[in-house]
This record gives C-alpha cells, sequence and structure tokens, in this order.
C-alpha cells in the first residue's frame, strides 16, 4: 500500500492535510503529503508501506472535519493506454481481497467536472471485468471494503479501498440534496445535509420527531427552521430580523425578536438546539456550551464560520474550548464536526448530551 487518499472542498487542501498529518502523528505513523492547490484531494504516502491500512483502521473517519472521504490507496497508476484501461487497473486489483461495490469518481473540481460523464460510462464494463475476475461480488455488499478509482485525468487513477463503517457511503463523499422552493433560504440546505451525516435514519425517528421542541438562534428567514418544521417539531425562533411568513402560518413558529446570545429559554424542555450566526466562531462555541451546561438543550447542530487562513488551526481551538468547557461541567456527551458538502467558510459542528453508556467521542 502507498498511502491515504482524502477527498475534500477545493481550496480546503492545507487544512485537511494538517488533519490528517495531525492524525497520523499521533499515531506514530509517518510520511508526506502530495497534493495540488484546488485540487480537491490529499493524497498522504507512508514512508512505510506496511502501516498504511493501519493507519486508516485507527483513525475514525466520522471524526475527520475536512474530509469527504478516506481510501487506502494501493497504486498510482498513469499513462493507462486509451484503447485498453482495464487490463493495467485488473493487474493492480488481482491481489486485492473482494469488494462488495464499486466506485469510479473523481476529486470535485472545475477541472475534473468533465470527467464525471467518463466515470460513469467506464463503470460499467469494469464492473463486469471485475466480476468476473472475482474481485467483486455479484451483489452489492456494504459490509465488505469498497473498491475505488479515483481518475485525475482520463489516463491517470489512484487505485484502492475503503474500510466498511469507516468511510463516507456516498459517491465522491458528496450528498447530493436539492433544493426545497418552499424552503426560504438555501441555508435551509446545510441543516439537511447536518441531520444526514450527524444521525441514522433510526436516530432520526427517535431523536428528531414530530412533537419535539426546538430553539433556532439568528433564524431569519428561516432557512434551518424550515427544516425543523417540516420534520414537526416546534420552534423558537430568535432573530431581530423577519421571518418568512409561510412558516409562521403553520402554527409550529413562535418568533422572538431578541438578540440570540442574550435570549434565555423559559422552561428547561428543548430538545434541539439550531445556530447559524455570523459571528466569531469562539464565541458561538462557548455559547453553544452554556446551553448544554445550563442543561436548556440535549442536543445542539451549529456552525463554526472560519477565516480564509488556518483553518484547521481555528476548527480546533474552537472545539477545544467547546470540548474544555463541557468536561469541566462533568458532561458525558458525543462530538461530531464536518466540513459538509453545503458548507463553505465553515464547519457544522453536532453535540449530544448522553449517558455513561455513550461515553466521550471526541476525536482528540
Amino acid at each position: 500500500m502507498l498511502g491515504i487518499l482524502l477527498y475534500c472542498r477545493p481550496g480546503f487542501e492545507n487544512d485537511c492535510a494538517n488533519e490528517i498529518q495531525d492524525k497520523a502523528a499521533a499515531l506514530e505513523i509517518f510520511g508526506f503529503i502530495k497534493t495540488v492547490r484546488n485540487s480537491g484531494y490529499v493524497f498522504y504516502q507512508c514512508y512505510n508501506p506496511e502501516e498504511v491500512e493501519g493507519l486508516a483502521s485507527q483513525i475514525d473517519y466520522s471524526q475527520l472535519i475536512f474530509a469527504r472521504q478516506m481510501i487506502v490507496v494501493k497504486a498510482f497508476v498513469d499513462n493507462l493506454p486509451l484503447e485498453d484501461r482495464i487490463s493495467p487497473i485488473l493487474a493492480v486489483t488481482r491481489d486485492m481481497p473482494m469488494s462488495g461495490d464499486l466506485y469510479v469518481e473523481t476529486p470535485e473540481g472545475d477541472e475534473t467536472k468533465p470527467l464525471l460523464t467518463f466515470c460513469r460510462k467506464f463503470t460499467v464494463p469494469l464492473r463486469q471485468s471485475l466480476k468476473k475476475h472475482n474481485n467483486l461480488t455479484n451483489k452489492e455488499n456494504r459490509k465488505k471494503r469498497c473498491l475505488h478509482l479515483c481518475f485525475l485525468d482520463n489516463q491517470s487513477a489512484y487505485i484502492g479501498y475503503s474500510l466498511p463503517n469507516n468511510r463516507s457511503e456516498l459517491y465522491m463523499g458528496i450528498a447530493r440534496l436539492r433544493f426545497p422552493s418552499e424552503a426560504p433560504s438555501r441555508s435551509t440546505l446545510k441543516l439537511d445535509e447536518a441531520i444526514q451525516v450527524f444521525l441514522t435514519p433510526e436516530d432520526q425517528q427517535t431523536r428528531l420527531h414530530s412533537g419535539m421542541r426546538a430553539v433556532d438562534l439568528g433564524a431569519c428567514p428561516g432557512g434551518w427552521t424550515y427544516q425543523l418544521v417540516r420534520r414537526g417539531l416546534f420552534v423558537s425562533c430568535v432573530d431581530n430580523g423577519a421571518m418568512a411568513e409561510s412558516l409562521m402560518e403553520t402554527g409550529q413558529v413562535t418568533h422572538f425578536m431578541e438578540d440570540g446570545f442574550k435570549f434565555e429559554p423559559e422552561r428547561k424542555n428543548i430538545d434541539w438546539l439550531v445556530c447559524d450566526m455570523i459571528e466569531k466562531p469562539k464565541r458561538v462555541a462557548k455559547l453553544m456550551a452554556k446551553w448544554l451546561i445550563e442543561g436548556w438543550c440535549k442536543e445542539a447542530i451549529f456552525n463554526l464560520k472560519l477565516p480564509m487562513k488556518k483553518r484547521y488551526q481555528e476548527a480546533s481551538q474552537d472545539l477545544q474550548i467547546l470540548m474544555d468547557m463541557l468536561d469541566e461541567a462533568g458532561l458525558t456527551y458525543q462530538l461530531q464536526a464536518k466540513h459538509l458538502y453545503h458548507d463553505r467558510e465553515e464547519i457544522t459542528v453536532h453535540v449530544s448530551l448522553q449517558g455513561n453508556v455513550w461515553g466521550k467521542q471526541l476525536g482528540k
């Protein structure tokens, strides 16, 4: 094996690279970075090839902030003959364990976007050849490794696999969501994606369902509130601006024209707190900690706006402030932070207060 391939948002390669280097160094598995600016990917090549799979197994993908996918790379192939790309690929996959699915993809980016059509067309004959050579199961099996071909152009590609239960199940690691025409703003997609990333379908049925109560800080015009209302929650919206009339007409929304940093709920019966305020991230992190420590909510999803440079460092500091406050209060919690597809210069964080059975999953 050569190393670890990570997909990320174009322009965030340095942040993704800094994160994987920190994780690998903590595990004392050393290597170096290969990437291209605005390429949408980072490759971490290990000095010792025998340590690659161990590195991928020990890193919890769900705790990586800036990575959209994590792939163990066996080989990089280039100068693939246009008349027969499949044979050189089969020569690499011949000795690999059988995979349960195949993704032929490319990192997100303007330069690689034209490759997507080729990737879709190439998948069919490659899938058939892999099955013929017993490298791919006849039926999709998500409990097995997933084979990935990541094309950088139509003649070069990384070949590797992702590990079950330690990867994104999405093609290219991207959630493709349709903007609902009745939503007040496109920011609604950020919360929709966050819910799908942080909560399983079963979690959503038991922990985010009709009749629950939520607070949306900095709610106007109501993009995030819309996602809660459509799931049947009653929402207290806090913002000095105006809410969309369509949301007010549902009877599920109460509007408090107040400062989100000063608002306090009258009763401790709030299930969910959501927040997408444009504020300094450290200030937002402290506010979210306060709500959780005071027992004003049980779970929270919020965004931390990041600077243009050293975003990984800023995110790490902000999350550490949040965790230190929760730890000092003696709370047991589950925390996850992701740079989602619909995020831009921000990350989305989910914190859930849990009983001792959950423990702490901090990703420190």
